[in-house]
This record gives structure tokens, sequence and C-alpha cells, in this order.
């Protein structure tokens, strides 16, 4: 019997559930006690409660694991949609902004984000709706809101979550790209994991002729990607990049002649077939032994190696390669 229940949000939020003995704190964590003294909510009853009011929950103890849900009704400026392999379409739904990023924009990315590892998603599309994946910043709503510089700083601080989330979630991200890939476009894009282009994509960094700086991590990824060097040019200059010139930057790690969305879609479906726990090493383990020195990055991987490596599920992928059943690497034909 369960003296006590964690609840985690997936979801922030600040509210008091009109139950007792159930408050959910602006920590996001939510303790619903269930022994004789404190009432006789069991988690069940806790768990309708809250999706009764919008509320996607995650129990754990050591009786009960219910992974959260994932409701596309509830996303506005996102178009979100579940395949039947496990793949998942998220589309950014702004297409007469050119899918500008404005901050309910980024709240939906962090509230999807933060599900779908635990949600059961093997992979996940990230798609623009119209004619370009992203022109960044919503500059109009930036205008408008005349923020502060400690309003704008939290305001970066949030995009960071949504991407970061995105980059060390463990669950593949293929951006599919055309037109504009600009500002905080580039930098959504390269917090994906593989990005796949068409020829009608761009990519640029124009915040020095609009006096602005980058905050959503561009000095992170894009100088991951294209070096210190060029990166300052294309914020300097507006220096656009297009073409198998931005392939062989590292903008993009494909560039095809018909539909970028179905080429990421097809990659999204293969990443989809490998074991979850090996892609959320690959997705996650390998940026973190990023930010460490050469020696702490080969004790981590030797760690999660020790981790993947064993696994269960791996066995019978083993057994296959050892009787010479399984697929062989092949050169490309």
């Amino acid at each position: 019997m369960m003296n006590a229940a964690l609840v985690y949000l997936v979801y922030r939020v600040e509210l008091y559930a009109p139950v007792a003995r159930i408050v959910v704190g602006a920590d996001t964590a939510v303790r619903c006690l269930s022994n004789e003294g404190q009432g006789k909510l069991r988690v069940a009853e806790a768990c309708e409660i809250f999706q009764q009011i919008g509320v996607n929950v995650f129990f754990h103890n050591q009786d009960m694991h219910m992974a959260p849900t994932i409701d596309p009704s509830r996303y506005i400026n996102l178009a979100v949609e579940a395949q039947d392999d496990g793949v998942w379409i998220v589309t950014l739904n702004r297409p007469a902004k050119r899918n500008a990023l404005d901050i309910d924009t980024i709240e939906e990315l962090v509230d999807f984000f933060s599900l779908a590892p635990r949600a059961g998603v093997r992979a996940v599309v990230l798609a623009g709706k119209g004619d370009h994946f992203c022109a960044g910043l919503d500059l109009i709503e930036h205008h408008d809101e005349d923020r502060s510089p400690a309003d704008f700083m939290h305001v970066c601080l949030r995009w960071h979550e949504a991407f970061n989330k995105m980059e060390y979630g463990g669950v593949p991200v293929i951006a599919a790209l055309q037109g504009a890939v600009v500002g905080g476009g580039l930098e959504l894009a390269s917090s994906a994991h593989i990005r796949v282009m068409d020829q009608t994509a761009y990519f640029a960094l124009p915040e020095g002729q609009r006096g602005l700086f980058t905050g959503g991590g561009a000095t992170i990824r894009v100088t991951d990607l294209v070096g210190k060097s060029r990166m300052i040019d294309m914020m300097l200059t507006g220096r656009v990049y297009q073409g198998q010139e931005a392939v062989d930057l590292g903008l993009a790690q494909y560039i095809v002649e018909g539909s970028s969305f179905d080429a990421a879609l097809e990659l999204a479906r293969k990443t989809a077939e490998n074991l979850p726990l090996s892609n959320f090493a690959i997705c996650s383990a390998v940026s973190h032994m990023q930010n460490m020195s050469a020696m702490d990055a080969a004790y981590a991987e030797a760690v999660v190696a020790g981790v993947v490596n064993t696994q269960p599920d791996a066995r019978a992928r083993l057994a296959a390669f050892a009787d010479k059943t399984a697929a062989r690497v092949r050169m490309n034909k």
C-alpha cells in the first residue's frame, strides 16, 4: 500500500487544484498524500483530476509508473500530429508571420519537448508551415512589448529551455527546412540533431542589421556548425548561405531536390527503428560530452557505453549480427 506518490508535472503551471491534499506548485512538483492521516485520495483519482483540468502528469513510485500523454489539441502555434510508428510531426503554424517565434510558440515548444521523452515519442520531424521554416524572433511582438533588459533576458532563457530540451532530450529531432532559416530560426534548426534542406532554403543571422544580438544559442550551436569567424561574418554583414555551400559548412546534413519534409520523415522513421535507449544516448550524451573536458568525456562515454551496450533489448540485434542475418553496412550505390 503506497503512503505517498510524487506527481511530476511536465507542463509548468501555477494553480491550486480544487481537491484536498493536492497542490500544484511553481516548482512543477505535486505531492499527493494518500495515507490514512492525510486523506485517502488514490493516485488514479489524482491522475483523473489533473487530466480534467488540462494538466499532463507523470507518476513515479515503487508501485506505479504512468507515462504522460501528449494532447495535440492543446497547441495553437504548433500543429502536432502522431504517426503510427512513434514518429511525431511538429509544425510551426504561423505561416502569415513566416513562422516567427513569439513567446507563446516558445512555451509550446518547451511543453512538447518536455513531454516527448516520457510519452513514447520515438522521433520528431520539426517543420514549418508554408514557404518558410522560420524567420526567427517575432520582431513585431518584440517591438510592441517594449521589454526591459531583465524581461528580455528571461525571454531568452525560455528560448534556451526549449532548445536545450530538443538537443538534450534524447529523442531524435529531424528538421525539414525550406525558405527562410534566419536568425532565431537558425538557432531553432541548429538545436535539431539532423537538418534536411530543400533547394529554396537559405540561412542568415541578420541581427547586426537589426540592432540586435543573438539570444537563442547561436553563439553556441551555430558556432559549433560553421566556426566563430563565419558566424561573426554572418552577423556583421548579413551574409546568406544556401545550396550545397550550406551543406558543406554544416548548416544542414542533407540537401534534396524535392520535399525536405518527405526526406526528413523518411529519416525520422529510420531512426525510430533504433532502440530508444540507444537513441537517448546518441541524442543526449554526445552533446553533454562536448561540454566536458576530454578526460571527463572519455569517462562519461565509458559509463554510457556500459549501460547502453549491455541493455537486454540489444541481445537480439547482436545475435542477428553474430549469425549473419542482420543487414550489413555496404557502400552507397
